[in-house]
């Protein structure tokens, strides 16, 4: 079964700005961000703008409202949001017991140290998750849960999932053995990534999804997920990264490329826009241009070929 390789349903174009508030915004944020708000603007379409906090920790109120102020400032406007995954903790839990309900997820036990020494890297993307707590019995479930909360996996079968991306072209994983029985509750009581993710795109609405190559190898997993809670699948396009240096992508820690250096450098929003869409080959310079200029002549069919590597693009 390749539910993936069904056809979108066909409706308005909606797009997303998920960001993470761990820290203030830095170019490959903004090129993503830019990306996505040209592909459904190129459409007739909207974006709506979800704020991703799962992780409380790490999340803090003033980054929330820094990037809105980031956004707004650079002509990033978005048509509806924000919305707050931690205002989403009830829908996420619907779906994580109507999964169990189906006998789909189980307990793991495993450590951060279990999952490093019993785990290899496949293909250059995640380590593959071994089974290892798949098959213990009831019993030994309850006394390793007296040690230990346990975190919830899915059970996933041998199975190929395929789509179509529209930057990378075609992608296929298999679930056993390019995967493997992944989390959607962490040990700490928190839903996971792929889990909220495809429930939020659900219920705001999502169609086009637009973000970075290293989250390509997640998408059949969420394609997956979004088969067995019914939910409708999105269209995806996964563009390259800008990096630092050679396979080391740019971070908030890169503070050259965080936004008030951007600013410094460049002088003008339209400055920071310009140059980020001449660099990643939005654009034909790296003049000055606002979002709604560069808007004028993007075309979302010819963006695999804007760029010259579909990888990696330096910062520059």
């Amino acid at each position: 079964m390749a539910p993936s390789e069904e056809a979108p349903a066909q409706g308005p174009v909606v797009g997303r700005f998920a960001p993470s508030p761990t820290g203030r915004m830095h170019a490959g944020n903004v090129f993503a961000a830019l990306t996505a708000w040209l592909v459904a603007k190129s459409q007739g379409g909207k974006i709506v703008l979800r704020i991703e906090d799962l992780d409380a920790e790490r999340s803090k109120p003033a980054y929330v409202d820094a990037a809105q102020r980031d956004f707004e400032a650079l002509g990033l406007f978005w048509d509806e949001g924000p919305y707050f995954q931690h205002d989403r903790t009830e829908a996420y839990r619907a779906a994580f017991d109507e999964l169990r309900a189906r006998d789909l997820v189980y307990p793991c036990f495993c450590t951060r140290a279990d999952l490093h020494a019993a785990s290899a890297p496949h293909r250059g993307e995640k380590p593959v998750y071994p089974g290892t707590c798949r098959s213990l019995g009831d019993e030994e479930r309850e006394a390793r849960a007296r040690e230990r909360t346990p975190a919830q996996r899915l059970l996933v079968p041998d199975e190929r999932i395929a789509f179509i991306d529209q930057v990378q072209g075609p992608y296929e994983q298999n679930l056993a053995s390019d995967c493997g029985d992944f989390l959607v509750r962490r040990s700490d009581g928190a839903f996971a990534y792929q889990l909220a993710v495809v429930v939020d795109d659900a219920a705001q609405g999502v169609t086009s999804v637009v973000r970075g190559v290293d989250l390509l190898c997640s998408t059949p997993q969420q394609l997956y997920l979004q088969g067995l809670l019914g939910l409708p699948h999105p269209t995806y396009a996964h563009i390259p990264l800008l990096v630092a240096e050679r396979d080391r992508r740019l971070s908030k820690r890169d503070r050259d490329a965080a936004l008030d250096a951007l600013l410094e450098r460049f002088k003008t929003p339209a400055g920071v826009i310009g140059h980020i869409a001449g660099i990643t080959g939005l654009a034909p310079t790296c003049d000055p241009a606002t979002p709604e200029q560069l808007l004028a002549t993007f075309d979302p069919t010819a963006l695999p070929a804007a760029f010259d590597d579909l990888v990696q693009v330096r910062w520059r």
